[in-house]
């Protein structure tokens, strides 16, 4: 279970938007990402759900493994403005 996760200042978390269960991550730690590139795979209510990046920037904090059990407003990641 991952602890509250501190967002800085140029930082963008991106939460859960819908309890669920993490499938896998799209990306890792230090990749750069665009807006709208999927960051991670969500399972909810029988259904896959791409879960995108808000902004440009890099992956900084990922909090979660697969098969995490994930509440609406977790925070799946951070990503840091480049």
């Amino acid at each position: 279970k991952a602890a509250k996760t501190a967002v800085g200042e140029g930082e963008v978390a991106i939460p859960v938007p819908m309890p669920g269960t993490v499938i896998r991550y799209e990306v890792s730690i230090g990749d750069k990402v665009k807006a709208g590139d999927v960051v991670v795979m969500l399972e909810a209510m029988k259904m896959e759900n791409a879960i995108p990046a808000p902004s440009d920037g890099v992956i900084k904090v990922v909090n979660y493994g697969p098969g995490a059990s994930v509440k609406k407003g977790d925070i799946l990641a951070v990503i840091a403005s480049s």
